[in-house]
């Protein structure tokens, strides 16, 4: 890692994804679950959950003769595996499976799974594209307020050091007025850089915006859903998000290839025009995932079976605990009538 100045999104994208040095690329790193756990790695109940989707999707679509399933940042191929191992033998016989990840592919992956360095081609696909978090570890640049309350572009050293570049411009700054302002308003003389009280931070999600229209173009007709950290407009933290994680522990963010960066998604920013945003908590229960415990005559009757449920009713409140994981947002995207249509037997 060089120590010069730039942006945090040039910044994280060497730190991330630099060919020999990048903490996702890096031959022989652990991937993302040597360092912090997402849903995949809490329970099989998620894999499960993805692989019911699927099927619902494939319902949809009037089971075509070829289903697609695309993970997008799909680390050592953990999710897929998994849904894999739960679908029914005849949707599986017709799935092609895709894992997207910059990374290598990983020693003893099933090798129906294909292995992408890069998303497929625009509409060459029908099926489900899922992506659980990607978008937080797409890099985007950081603004922050000066003293006059003008907001400028946060420039940072691989050390981590930061000081103020150029008052954030054009394009950038139309996203930060229109996705997170308040805090952040135009100026009084109109244009230019959005204003605030000194010391306000966001994160430009613009190039999030991008990445995730580049995904959902991927379908010729499905759905796409987005699973991330996320806030809303009118509720954006007033000091930004980025962070870093190292070993299950958050971290101070220093961009030299050692942590893992990531900062929330503005997922209302991200959506499309028919998409809908859940929590997980209610995409999981309506995908048949709860924490309710089993009843206890189940233990007199079978007790290994009492034993198992009850792991599996602990593993699926982890996941639905609407104060962790179950807060996280679901942005779902329909490709096509038939994923309009699964929408709407959704709300159903």
């Amino acid at each position: 890692m060089t120590n010069e100045w730039c942006g945090w999104r040039d910044a994280t994208e060497r730190a991330l994804y630099g060919a020999d040095d990048g903490f996702y690329t890096r031959p022989g790193g652990p991937g993302p679950s040597g360092h912090f756990r997402t849903s995949v790695h809490v329970s099989p109940l998620y894999a499960g959950a993805v692989a019911a989707l699927l099927c619902r999707v494939d319902e949809a679509l009037g089971r075509p003769e070829e289903l697609a399933l695309v993970d997008v940042g799909a680390g050592r191929g953990e999710l897929l595996t998994g849904v894999l191992g739960a679908l029914p033998g005849e949707v599986a016989a017709r799935l092609r499976p895709y894992a997207v990840e910059r990374a290598a592919r990983p020693e003893g992956l099933d090798g129906r799974i294909g292995w992408l360095d890069e998303l497929p081609a625009p509409g060459s696909l029908t099926g489900l594209l899922f992506a659980n978090e990607w978008l937080d570890n797409v890099p985007v640049d950081v603004a922050e307020t000066d003293a006059e309350g003008v907001a400028r572009r946060v420039l940072v050293r691989a050390d981590g050091t930061e000081r103020l570049g150029e008052p954030v411009g054009g394009a950038d700054a139309e996203w930060l007025l229109r996705w997170w302002a308040p805090p952040l308003s135009a100026a009084a003389t109109g244009g230019g850089s959005p204003v605030g009280s000194p010391g306000l931070r966001a994160e430009i999600g613009r190039p999030r915006d991008e990445a995730w229209a580049r995904a959902v173009g991927v379908l010729r007709a499905g759905l796409a859903v987005a699973v991330d950290y996320a806030h809303e407009r009118g509720d954006r933290p007033p000091f930004g998000t980025l962070t870093g994680f190292r070993d299950g522990r958050e971290v101070r963010p220093v961009p030299d290839g050692s942590c893992d960066l990531t900062a929330h998604v503005a997922l209302d920013a991200c959506a499309g025009p028919a998409a809908r945003r859940l929590t997980q908590r209610a995409a999981l229960h309506a995908l048949g995932v709860d924490g309710r415990r089993p009843p206890l005559t189940l233990a007199a009757t079978d007790p290994a079976g009492y034993v198992r449920a009850l792991a599996a009713a602990g593993s699926a409140a982890e996941l639905t605990d609407p104060a962790g994981l179950g807060g996280f947002g679901w942005l779902l995207e329909p490709v096509g009538g038939a994923g309009a249509a699964l929408l709407k037997e959704w709300d159903a």
